[in-house]
């Protein structure tokens, strides 16, 4: 080759020039022929007749100069000027010329002066079956152990075939045994790798070893092989071999993980004891691409070489178990990884339009925000849903918009139970891992006035110079009725009680005002709009009823104002009387509902007691007293209230006494005391229908 490359040189020049001069005269003529010929051919085997299939005058070929004059192999050939053959040159062996590829084509270019013609010759090099198929190595030893169950695989070397296509390796065969058949499992890059498959339970007390042999055969007619020696000791330890714990392992990688990622951890168990229980792992012998690797004592598989999804999507790698037994047993598991284009944006929440308050009114169906949500990625990974709890009165209502929604109450709402409501916002995308993103709005509940005003305690009991008055409800609608007993002789501005209400409403819907609906003596009591309280706007005077009824009305101040009534009656007593009623009492309680029994029960009791113990007060005293009764109060001021006293007084021409627990002057009574008046006939004036009226 180095010799000729002066002429070659000088070859080319020339060939230039002719063409530059037949450019110039316009005379060159291009054409184009092509031939088939099998590898391995002969030295000076016929390709063809250029010059007949070109239809040149074979006489004129010599004097023109008919020659080579640039070839991709012009070693492999040469023409014969005389008549225009085209004679092989040498041998040609196609897997030293084209390697493995195909088609194998040689380009030959002839040229001609005179005028000058320049053709192109192409030679196809088509493959033939001259390569058998070798093994790596002649021989393959395996130990395995006696106790391995049938089904395990175990992998063997493929034999490589320099042939292309069907000349390539095909098949394998396994010498005849009771104990193992192959199994091909093909990959294109590796092409058919065979895998001994154990079909029969193995005794070493019975064989100790086997020999077999597998015979690898191409596609050619006739076929060539290539042979292996399998060698497979049988040892009496370490009867168990690894189990993988999962029957299948896949994983989905982003193509932009970082070396040094763990993947994921294959873990096998070994059910034996000592080194024969431990495993350690490893990758098959047919892992080719670096791109992982196993630890050996964790199983972890990690990344150690760059991902690309455009380059390779799959991997499918072999992960070998293997324990430290004597005889090492060995599991082999397929691991399949996916490499995943990057789902690399969360999506993103908007709320275009939010009303922040919903009045508790609002019909379910009332549009609370408008949402739009939305993702930087495409395809799959930017399609996003949405979702909110289900625990509360809201929904999402998709919108005629992509990734548009309305959320909407689905029930009717009540302030008075939930005042507000944390609505989570989760938008995830349909990428593999997804994405998502959660946003949190508050929606308050704004009042409305859907709730009557309501006292505060029923019954009512309000203090009037520590004298109880006790209001008790007559009817649903938030009515009380209670009475207030005062003396004749308060001046104008005397308290005479104060009405409570509430309201469950919030704002101006329970801004209460209280007002005066009914009263008996418009010139006699006064109400405080704000306050409640009822005060007197002048003195009694003789002519004046002892009993008044009041109606108080109260209002919250909503757009559609609700309210309620109490009334209350004011009897107009004598001082002494009122002092004597002061020991009226209710200590009924919201909490001390459930035992309202009980203490209806212990009331009955102390009354009746009360009773008896006034009527032989009252004996006692009828019979220590004169008959001239004076209208004085009789009391006994230094006593401590643990027994009863009476209260005796004259008005006109009947005689009352009073009965009730004795205290010390300036004490109070506790509210909610039961009373009691007892009436009886003065059987000192049987002659008339006086009657004594007492109270306890």
């Amino acid at each position: 080759m180095e010799q000729r490359r002066p002429h070659q040189w000088l070859e080319r020049h020339v060939e230039i020039f002719l063409i530059a001069l037949s450019l110039v005269f316009g005379r060159m003529v291009l054409a184009q022929v092509r031939y088939s010929i099998s590898e391995e051919q002969k030295d000076g085997a016929v390709v063809g007749n250029i010059a007949k299939d070109l239809g040149i005058d074979h006489r004129t070929l010599k004097e023109r100069g008919f020659r080579i004059v640039s070839t991709s192999g012009e070693s492999l050939f040469i023409v014969n000027q005389n008549d225009g053959v085209l004679y092989v040159n040498g041998k040609i062996d196609r897997e030293e010329v084209c390697e493995r590829f195909t088609p194998c084509l040689i380009n030959l270019k002839i040229a001609l002066e005179n005028p000058l013609e320049i053709h192109y010759v192409t030679v196809d090099i088509i493959d033939v079956n001259d390569h058998a198929p070798k093994f790596p190595e002649h021989e393959k030893r395996l130990e395995i152990g006696e106790s391995v169950l049938p089904g395990a695989r175990f992998q063997l070397q493929a034999a490589r075939d320099p042939d292309s296509g069907s000349n390539s390796v095909q098949i394998y065969k396994l010498s005849h045994t009771e104990y193992f058949r192959i199994d091909i499992k093909d990959r294109d890059r590796d092409g058919k790798v065979p895998f001994l498959i154990l079909q029969k339970p193995l005794d070493r007390e019975i064989t100790k070893r086997i020999e077999l042999q597998l015979t690898a055969l191409d596609g050619g007619r006739p076929p060539k092989s290539g042979t292996m020696e399998i060698k497979i000791d049988v040892l009496d330890i370490n009867d168990n071999a690894p189990v993988f714990t999962k029957d299948t392992y896949s994983v989905i990688l982003n193509e932009n993980t970082p070396v040094g990622t763990t993947v994921l951890r294959v873990n096998a168990t070994d059910s034996d004891e000592g080194h024969n229980g431990e495993v350690v792992y490893s990758l098959g012998h047919n892992v080719n691409d670096k791109v992982f690797d196993v630890n050996p004592i964790t199983g972890d598989i990690t990344v150690i070489g760059i991902l690309n999804f455009e380059v390779k999507d799959v991997y499918e790698i072999d992960i070998q178990a293997s324990d430290k037994g004597i005889v090492p047993l060995t599991t082999d598991k397929s691991v399949t990884i996916k490499i995943a284009d990057v789902n690399e944006n969360a999506p993103q929440i908007e709320v275009t339009s939010f009303s922040k308050t919903v009045p508790e009114d609002s019909k379910p169906g009332t549009t609370v925000a408008l949402i739009s949500v939305s993702d930087l990625d495409s395809e799959i990974n930017g399609r996003v849903s949405c979702s909110i709890p289900e625990d509360i009165p809201f929904k999402l209502m998709p919108s005629s918009q992509d990734n548009t929604y309305s959320l909407v109450t689905t029930s009717t709402l009540d302030r008075e139970t939930i005042s507000h409501y944390e609505v989570i916002l989760v938008a995830k995308d349909a990428g593999q891992p997804p994405l998502s993103s959660v946003k949190t709005i508050t929606v308050q509940v704004s009042d409305v006035n859907d709730n009557s005003p309501e006292f505060s305690f029923s019954p009512y009991a309000f203090y009037n110079d520590n004298v109880p008055v006790i209001l008790y409800p007559v009817s649903a609608n938030g009515s009380a009725e209670g009475v207030e007993e005062i003396p004749r002789n308060v001046n104008a501005g005397h308290l005479v009680t104060k009405v409570r209400a509430y309201d469950a409403d919030i704002g101006y819907n329970g801004w209460l005002l209280f007002s005066l609906q009914e009263v008996s003596d418009h010139s006699l009591f006064s109400l405080d709009r704000y306050t409640g309280q009822i005060r007197t706007l002048r003195s009694f005077t003789e002519t004046d009823e002892a009993q008044h009824k009041l109606v108080i009305l109260v209002k919250d101040n909503g757009n559609v104002s609700l309210s309620a009534t109490a009334t209350v009656i004011v009897k107009v007593v004598e001082p002494k009387e009122a002092f004597a009623a002061s020991d009226v009492k209710n200590a009924v309680k919201d909490e001390e509902e459930n035992n309202v029994t009980f203490y209806l029960i212990i009331t009955l009791g102390s009354v009746s007691v009360l009773f008896i113990t006034s009527i032989i007060v009252l004996i006692v005293m009828q019979c220590s007293k004169s008959t001239d009764y004076s209208s004085k109060y009789l009391q006994d001021t230094n006593y401590d209230g643990t027994l009863c006293h009476s209260i005796q007084y004259r008005s006109g021409d009947k005689r009352y006494m009073l009965v009730g627990p004795r205290m010390s002057i300036g004490s109070t009574l506790a509210p909610g005391s039961n009373r009691n008046t007892l009436v009886i006939p003065d059987r000192r004036r049987r002659d008339s229908e006086e009657v004594r009226e007492y109270k306890v």
